[in-house]
């Protein structure tokens, strides 16, 4: 899964354990799972070396896309 997190997100997912994001559409904060229950718990926090890219490994509870996908990442570029 990739997804925009800004500093609020990070603050939560770090207080919380879950993952948290967000929206640059809706301009809002959310809860992974928190409509479909699919919550990611969250295993550890990484970053890059120059500090900015978050890498969360985290153990999902069911899918983690929104289409019921095991990943975002299941549309193979053959071509462009």
């Amino acid at each position: 899964m990739l997804a925009y997190m800004n500093e609020e997100a990070l603050r939560r997912t770090l207080s919380s354990g879950e993952a948290w994001f967000y929206s640059r559409s809706r301009k809002a904060l959310w809860h992974k799972g928190e409509t479909s229950g699919n919550i990611i718990k969250v295993v550890s926090v990484w970053k890059d070396c120059d500090s900015d890219t978050i890498l969360i490994l985290g153990k999902p509870a069911g899918p983690v896309c929104h289409t019921g996908n095991k990943t975002c990442f299941f549309q193979e570029i053959t071509e462009l």
